[in-house]
Formats: structure tokens, C-alpha cells, sequence
């Protein structure tokens, strides 16, 4: 794998994962309009191994929080509404349903999902909702209003971030929208979510990788550099969103949204790629 593909599949997957566009959606667009091979399973690894440290690092405090308060201790950390006690628990229970989706339907979302039928149909489709969400009537601006309901509902949306082109920002933001939560503290359980299930995504792929025989040789340098590129726009792209949220609407990653599945439905159509 030339380092140049690694450089531009980490870059994506670094933007995209974060912003409510969907990376399973550019990953499998990108590289098939360009030519490029597959770049294997251990590619996979390092861009989840690079995103998922992009979460834990800048939400770090945070997690010291939410875990203390979680396990009973009385830490007042640097978000006020993050010292419920009980939303660590509603972190677990919201993951349930997207690891029972992974374990369900994952060899459909690796094959026949990643038509550009339907990542064009749920970017569009997803589009449509995250903008009528996000005029729904704010009345939740911090995460220590939610309840376990909410936590549910949010849980079952991320499950359906396994067909490429939903994206799992975009979905759990946009249910928590329709939840009346405020835009930010929408995006910061969206990604604090994502941890659990982008680190069993990675621990999954790395076994697999290491039943396979490990790194391919000449590969550790295009994989380094996956997963310290990954991380790295990961974390810009983190603080930038949550800084836009904070003054502007979902409308720009709607109109994206929406463009970008029409762009990807006239290639399957006029240009037989991806059908």
C-alpha cells in the first residue's frame, strides 16, 4: 500500500467518522473511484485504533469524570452536567443494541450494503431527518437531563449506523435531537458513545488480523502512520464541531449530506460504479 493512500484514507477516516457524514460511506467511495486496492483488514485496525484514540484523549477528563461518578465517587470535574451518576450506565446500556447489530449483520454491511444504492439512500435518507431533528424545540442543554429512555432510543439509533452511508454521529445526534437535546451536548455523547464500539471493532479486527499471520511486511510504516494521521484529524475535527455547534445549525451536513448521495447515485446509474 503506497504511504501517499494511507496518508488520504486516514485523513478521511478522520473527518468523516466525527462529522455526521459517514466514513464507511467515503471509505468504499473514495477508493473505488481512484482504483485503489484494498487496503486489507490491518489498515482497518489502525484507522479504528487511531480514532478511538482521538476519543479517549480529548474527552479524557471527561471519562475520569463520568467514571467516577459512575462507580460512586464524588468528582466535580470540568462539565457540570456530566457528574450524574448515572450516565456512565446509560454509556453501557446505549451500547447494547449496536453490538448485538454488529454481531447480527456485520458480513452484510462488509458486502452487500456497501452498494452505492444504499450509502446514497441513507445519506440522503438521514439527511432529510437530521434536518426536521434539528428544528425540533430545544429543551434538554445538558447531558445530566437524560433518562433511560433517552439512552435507549440513542442506543437503537447507533445501531443502525452499520449500513454504510448512516454514519453513527449523524444518527445518535440526529435522535438526540429529536430528544430535545442542544447540538453540543448531542455531539458529546454521540462521540463518547462511539468509544466502546469503535474499540470493539478494533479489537475484533485486530484478532482476526493476528489469526491471519499479523502485519504484512513492508505494511508497520502505512499502518503507523493510519492510525497517528487518524487520531490526529480526529481530535482537530472533534474540538471543531463541537465549537460550530455551539453557534450554528446541522444544515451545512444536511445540504452535504443530500449532494453527496445524489453525486454517488448518478455514478451507480450513469457510470455503472459501485451498483
Amino acid at each position: 500500500m503506497p504511504l501517499y493512500q494511507a496518508i488520504w484514507l486516514a485523513i478521511i477516516q478522520g473527518f468523516t467518522e466525527f462529522l455526521p457524514i459517514s466514513s464507511s460511506a467515503h471509505l468504499t467511495v473514495v477508493p473505488t473511484l481512484m482504483g485503489w486496492k484494498d487496503p486489507g483488514l490491518g489498515f482497518d485496525v489502525a484507522l479504528h485504533a487511531g480514532t478511538l484514540a482521538a476519543i479517549l484523549i480529548y474527552f479524557f477528563r471527561d471519562w475520569v469524570q463520568l467514571i467516577a461518578n459512575g462507580l460512586g465517587f464524588s468528582y466535580r470535574g470540568h462539565r457540570p452536567d456530566e457528574n450524574s451518576r448515572s450516565l456512565l450506565w446509560f454509556l453501557v446500556i446505549a451500547t447494547i443494541p449496536a453490538g448485538l447489530a454488529g454481531l447480527k449483520f456485520q458480513k452484510y454491511a462488509e458486502t452487500a450494503w456497501r452498494s452505492f444504492y444504499v450509502i446514497a439512500a441513507a445519506e440522503i435518507i438521514l439527511g432529510l431527518f437530521m434536518y426536521v431533528a434539528d428544528r425540533v424545540g430545544r429543551e434538554k442543554d445538558g447531558l445530566n437531563q437524560m433518562n433511560l429512555f433517552d439512552a435507549i432510543a440513542i442506543g437503537v439509533a447507533q445501531a443502525l449506523a452499520i449500513i454504510p452511508g448512516v454514519s453513527r454521529s449523524g444518527v445518535t445526534i440526529t435522535a438526540a435531537r429529536f430528544l430535545h437535546f442542544d447540538r453540543e451536548a448531542s455531539a458529546r455523547f454521540s462521540f463518547l458513545l462511539s468509544a466502546p464500539i469503535i474499540g470493539a471493532a478494533a479489537a475484533k479486527d485486530a484478532l482476526d488480523l493476528y489469526k491471519e499471520g499479523g502485519v504484512p511486511p513492508g505494511m508497520q510504516m502505512p499502518y503507523l502512520v493510519g492510525i497517528l494521521v487518524s487520531g490526529l484529524v480526529g481530535m482537530l475535527v472533534i474540538a471543531f464541531f463541537l465549537k460550530y455547534l455551539r453557534r450554528h445549525s446541522l444544515n451545512l451536513f444536511v445540504a452535504y449530506r443530500v449532494i453527496f448521495g445524489i453525486i454517488v447515485i448518478a455514478l451507480a446509474v450513469f457510470f455503472r460504479i459501485g451498483g
